[in-house]
């Protein structure tokens, strides 16, 4: 078959090729970017190349690594390289970076003391085990969840650091300064059950190929030329794992786009991509430019936001299908408004023939799911969330359990949940003698718990325990009636442990966990009553719809990375929603530049339609808040678009000059456009005083304003340029000096 595929003149996965593409297949020997843009064909490129490797005689198939990072991703380039060479595909070293390793390190295992039968870990066994040496130490689980350590050794992990490189400044005071000792036990322990976790398979692969050079050389000679996907989400142990392998041939291939980087809250470095020409002198760069998937006024708006971003290599997107229809942006009063009108406009895409499986609703957050899911139930859109629904969520179904549990004690379903959740320190003994209990006086679980304390059964410490959890619930169950249901809950929350729980967790979830729960207390505000509220959530949960027109897919931008979707809609646009205040508070302008390359995401996964939108106010963790439109909707270029607004809305839209040196705003509440960027504040006594170079009438006495440091406030007096003006925040009045234009 070899000879045959040799003989060929033109392989047949040659045809059809644009030119980028073709010069990415056939660029066979040194090092390799392929700058693969959103929709560009990347997984044909890969393929074909690896295809023409062998059909070249460049490369036998097992001189070929070829790394994806997901087993879907892999399988997919399995089936397609095997349509094109045969089962010569079962002998490329293919599949993920964990998988490899995990391959790499069974025939060298005795190299770090494991065994080669050794076991891997999941998340939960790591955990656990943390917990046993936590224990030993005496080290508080209240104050560091083992969860969160599990965290930091992981991430250390990920990092390519081993216990020995970890320094006292980057141990910190977590663990109370005893968490470089807590990775070394933690690291002894697993070699003591010969087991590893996933971060181990890189992590022990790169201890050998650094202190045993004939492992390295003798990979050198069996693999020859390696091609990755998606680059740009590696972290540092990927990075340093794939450096060692490629050796002096150099023959790398790596395919991306730092556009896309958007997972740097789980280590992805994007600098790996960014740096790869400098990595490796000579290497040569292949952009991929021509998109096959979205039409021409998607890609400009696309292109013309990331654009803003200054840490790129660049690349502009370009279709040779038309123009097709402009972006629709939309503006609404309030989130409810928002979720109701996407909802009705996705109803009558359906009636107009088109299949529901091909229209998506991406948010930034995982709690903005609930508004549209509430909807979509009452209107009997069938739809599926890529992930738990809302109120599928662990951390939702623990809340309503405590609630089913005091509107209703005879739930024994609910005292199973949540009776050692947060941990109480009732043991499997405390448990199983409280259903003894139940079963020998036929009384459900909660009463026979009432009864058991009374007795000696139990040890102290379980009893007193055990008293105060039944007493929290029978102290609870009387505020029903007296408290509003959304403020008992979050009573509930707190005075379990509940709340505190996940605030000390440090896992990357915790902090979405948290924001679940107070759009949980949010959604309560909407009911009469506790009781309406559960009989609500119990049909919520039974109304699954099945439809020929498929579901609508209702999913965050992070999960839509590699998806896409004829209809796109974009909901939540706005000032700390999207960009997240937290990302940017955190990360400052790397964080930002991220949350643009989310927005470019999400915009490309369009074919054609895009419909973004935001609201002037919307109820955020269960606090009404006034909103402005995000700066990604500003920088949306206006002959792309077309506005459709709530009346005496609008974008509020400013020249580029300004945009470039923005740090303040100030606008009119309700009045989207009439934004102006502050270009210079000058402290003038106990005055700060804003100069704007803006054109345009002002406001009168009277207006509701909005400054984007100082909040809402009321203008109290106009004067020629100058508003004064008392915010809302004690302490606060401000004069502001300069036009500020209305819509």
């Amino acid at each position: 078959m070899m000879n045959d595929l040799n003989q060929n003149p033109v392989s047949p996965w040659l045809i059809g090729l644009n030119t980028s593409q073709s010069d990415a297949v056939t660029s066979l020997q040194g090092p390799l970017l392929v700058l693969s843009g959103a929709g560009t064909g990347k997984t044909r490129v890969l393929t074909s190349r690896l295809a023409e490797l062998v059909a070249s005689g460049t490369a036998k198939p097992w001189n070929i690594l070829a790394v994806t990072f997901t087993n879907k991703a892999a399988r997919e380039m399995k089936s397609r390289i095997g349509d094109m060479v045969g089962p010569m595909v079962e002998q490329v070293w293919l599949g993920t970076f964990h998988s490899l390793a995990a391959k790499m390190l069974r025939r060298h295992a005795d190299m770090v003391g494991l065994k080669s039968d050794f076991t891997i870990l999941d998340s939960d066994d790591q955990v656990r085990l943390i917990k046993q040496l936590m224990a030993a130490e005496n080290i508080d689980p209240k104050r560091w969840p083992a969860r969160m350590v599990a965290g930091v050794i992981s991430r250390w992990k990920d990092r390519g650091l081993v216990p020995e490189k970890i320094t006292l400044a980057e141990a910190g005071d977590v663990a109370n300064g005893r968490m470089q000792q807590l990775y070394k036990d933690y690291q002894a322990r697993l070699l003591t059950l010969n087991a590893v976790d996933f971060g181990d398979l890189l992590l022990h692969m790169l201890t050998i190929f650094q202190n045993h050079a004939d492992v390295l050389a003798d990979y050198h000679g069996r693999i020859t030329h390696i091609m990755v996907d998606e680059y740009q989400d590696t972290n540092v142990a990927q990075y340093l794992w794939l450096r060692l392998l490629t050796g002096q041939r150099n023959n790398l291939c790596c395919v991306g786009d730092d556009d896309q980087s958007i997972y740097g809250w789980r280590g992805a470095e994007v600098g790996n991509i960014l740096r790869f020409e400098s990595d490796f002198p000579g290497a040569k760069t292949v952009r991929l430019e021509e998109n096959y998937r979205s039409t021409g006024h998607i890609l400009a708006a696309a292109s013309t936001v990331i654009a803003r971003n200054e840490t790129r290599l660049g690349k502009t997107l370009f279709t040779s299908a038309d123009d097709g229809e402009k972006v629709r942006v939309n503006g609404y009063w309030d989130g409810a408004d928002e979720a109701r009108t996407i909802s009705s406009h996705i109803e009558s895409i359906q009636q107009a023939g088109h299949h529901l499986s091909q229209i998506a609703v991406l948010v930034r957050a995982g709690f903005q799911t609930r508004e549209f899911e509430e909807r979509f139930i009452a209107i009997g859109l069938p739809y599926r969330v890529v992930g738990a629904r809302f109120y599928e969520r662990a951390e939702i179904r623990d809340a309503i359990a405590y609630l089913r549990l005091i509107a209703q004690p005879a739930d024994d379903l609910a005292f199973e949940r949540i009776i050692n959740v947060p941990k109480r320190g009732l043991g499997t003994a405390s448990i199983q003698a409280i259903h003894i209990q139940a079963r020998a006086s036929q009384k459900p679980l909660l009463a026979a718990a009432m009864d058991l304390i009374e007795t000696e059964e139990l040890r102290p410490a379980a009893r007193t325990t055990l008293g105060n959890f039944v007493q929290d619930i029978g102290r609870w169950r009387k505020q029903i009636g007296t408290l509003h249901q959304g403020d008992l809950a979050r009573m509930v929350l707190d005075e379990s442990g509940y709340t505190t729980m996940w605030q000390m967790d440090k896992s990357p979830d915790a902090e979405g966990r948290l924001e679940n729960l107070t759009e949980l207390v949010s959604a309560m505000q909407d009911f009469d009553s506790l009781q309406g509220f559960l009989e609500h959530i119990s049909l919520v949960m039974d109304g699954d719809t099945i439809s020929e027109q498929g579901e609508v897919t209702l999913m965050t931008l992070h999960a839509a990375k590699g998806l896409e979707f004829d209809t796109v809609f974009l909901p939540g646009w706005e000032e700390g929603i999207f960009p997240s205040q937290r990302t940017m508070d955190e990360n400052g302008a790397i964080g930002l530049e991220e949350e643009r390359r989310l927005a470019y995401v999400g915009i490309t996964r369009a074919r054609k339609n895009v419909h973004i939108s935001f609201a002037s106010s919307r109820r955020v963790h269960g606090q009404w808040q006034s909103a402005i439109p995000s700066r990604f909707v500003q920088e949306l270029p206006a002959e792309n678009i077309i506005e459709d607004m709530a009346q005496g809305m609008g974008i509020g839209r400013t020249s580029p000059a300004y945009i470039a040196g923005a740090s303040d705003i100030v606008g009119q509440q309700g009045y989207g456009p009439g934004w102006r960027r502050m270009a210079d504040r000058q402290q003038q006594g106990a005055e700060n005083r804003f100069v704007a170079e803006t054109s345009g009438a002002g406001f009168t006495r009277g207006d509701r304003v909005f400054h984007q440091k100082f909040g809402m406030g009321n203008v109290l007096n106009v004067e020629g340029d100058k508003l004064e003006i008392s915010f809302d925040k004690a302490g606060h009045k401000k004069v502001v000096s300069g036009f500020v234009s209305k819509p």
